[in-house]
């Protein structure tokens, strides 16, 4: 016998509870399925565990430089591993265990266990049982690509999930791939002791950001004794008697590495390929995502696709927005669109990368008149206090409607101070509200104002 709702959750990652929850409320008998782990990515494999490691590691650091800061440590510094693990799955664990009783505890709500898949565009198999509904929300979430490279099912590697169950240290860490996932592993490992290395095809780290950046990330990392291979041409993998060779056939150095470990950070994918989209008619595109338009409806009336799965953000704070943006329409009478999204995003290495908007480089390309200001992390208080004074500030402007276009904050802090920028730019404000601000003394915010009076024509 088919059971009937009013809707259908599929996924308890970032919107999918919070989904449930609105529409409960609402009044409407409603279903969440999940087939693994509540909380989704990122309370168990992405940003709960990992930054909770980023913590251990920046300890480990800190306590290493603490000659620096006159205070005195009697003997090396010893990294615990297997305590390291044990606090970020702690962490985790809490965080969705927390998650599952709520969504238990929620009236009208039926929570099922199992793998979901369409057997037409309104009724979901789990396991033996059916259910139907008028809407259908899709919250399935992304795991780690693995690209058919050439030897890489010849060797054991790592990705981002299977990384976390280690408990003892690596002798040498290869992180194939030089952006996000990968660098914040990479600077980890390397505070926790283990020999590191970045390969990256390209031609410099994080390729999406300015040139500025990517080379200021680069000598961060190279600082703390991170080899870095860029312009990996022809990356592939052999086994060795020491673990795992890479081929990175660069234009210089050798032309492989040995490492103990490999990480495989090379992008994410989502799990669409098994919910039997077909048989719902539902469109994906070429790397599978799911197709949605501005207010994140697919191609199937009564069906909707929130989270990594539908390639319009892939993080926590744009998949919960996505629920934020369908309920808003669904039960508020909102007419909210995703295009309306100003896009935020921070690297969690040490300093963080805080951004917001444009690029120096998207901005140019877009033919407007700008201007640009750029001050170096030594020009503030707060920085030099820490004796963390690595990176730069900098902010891009429309010189002839005097509004930010874009920022980013390499620095101590930078991923909460990038937010004043944020704020005034969702507000719509020009340069003058925010360079007029009276901010807080000693922040790295308080020089925001000072780089806002000193913009000047791009050249």
């Amino acid at each position: 016998m088919t059971k009937t709702f009013d809707a259908i959750v599929i996924g308890a990652g970032q919107a999918g509870p919070s989904l449930a929850g609105r529409l409960t409320a609402a009044g409407m008998n409603v279903a969440i399925i999940e087939r693994k782990l509540f909380g989704g990515t990122c309370v168990n494999t992405g940003c709960m565990p990992t930054k909770t490691l980023v913590a251990s590691a920046y300890a480990a650091h800190l306590a290493r430089r603490g000659a620096d800061f006159g205070v005195s440590i009697a003997s090396p510094v010893a990294v615990d591993m297997k305590r390291v693990k044990a606090r970020a799955q702690t962490v985790s664990t809490h965080a969705r265990t927390n998650v599952e009783t709520w969504l238990r505890g929620m009236d009208r709500l039926t929570v099922l266990e199992g793998h979901a898949r369409f057997e037409g565009p309104d009724v979901i198999r789990v396991g033996e049982e059916l259910l139907t509904a008028p809407r259908i929300f899709l919250n399935v979430g992304g795991r780690a690509s693995v690209p058919d490279m050439p030897g890489v099912d010849t060797v054991s590697y790592l990705t981002n999930t299977s990384i976390l169950q280690l408990d003892t240290l690596p002798r040498h860490l290869v992180v194939v791939g030089g952006s996000y996932i990968g660098l914040e592993f990479a600077q980890m490992y390397r505070r926790f002791g283990a020999q590191v290395t970045v390969v990256e095809k390209g031609p410099r780290l994080i390729a999406r950001e300015d040139e500025d950046v990517s080379e200021a990330i680069r000598d961060i990392l190279t600082a703390e004794g991170i080899a870095v291979r860029t312009d990996a041409t022809c990356i592939g993998f052999k086994p060795h008697a020491d673990g795992v060779a890479v081929d990175v056939d660069c234009t210089s150095g050798d032309p492989f590495v040995v490492g103990s470990h490999v990480l495989l950070a090379v992008g994410r994918r989502p799990n669409t390929d098994d919910l039997g989209l077909d048989k719902a008619g539902v469109a994906v595109d070429a790397r599978g995502m799911i197709q949605v338009d501005d207010t994140l409806a697919t191609n199937v009336p009564g069906i909707w696709a929130l989270g990594d799965c539908n390639g319009r953000g892939a993080f926590t704070h744009t998949a919960y927005n996505d629920y934020e943006i369908v309920a808003a329409n669904l039960l508020d009478g909102a007419s909210r669109r995703v295009s309306d999204r100003l896009l935020g995003y921070a690297l969690y290495i040490d300093p963080p990368l805080g951004r917001v908007g444009m690029t120096e480089k998207e901005a140019r390309q877009s033919g407007r008149k700008l201007l640009v200001s750029k001050r170096p992390m030594t020009r503030v208080g707060r920085a030099i206090e820490k004796d963390e004074t690595k990176g730069f500030m900098k902010i891009v402007a429309d010189a002839e409607t005097r509004k930010i276009l874009g920022a980013a904050i390499l620095g101590t802090g930078g991923d909460e101070a990038i937010h004043g920028i944020l704020d005034m730019m969702n507000a719509g404000a020009d340069i003058t509200t925010l360079q007029w601000a009276v901010p807080i003394h000693p922040t790295v915010s308080e020089l925001i104002p000072t780089i806002l009076g000193d913009l000047k024509p791009a050249v």
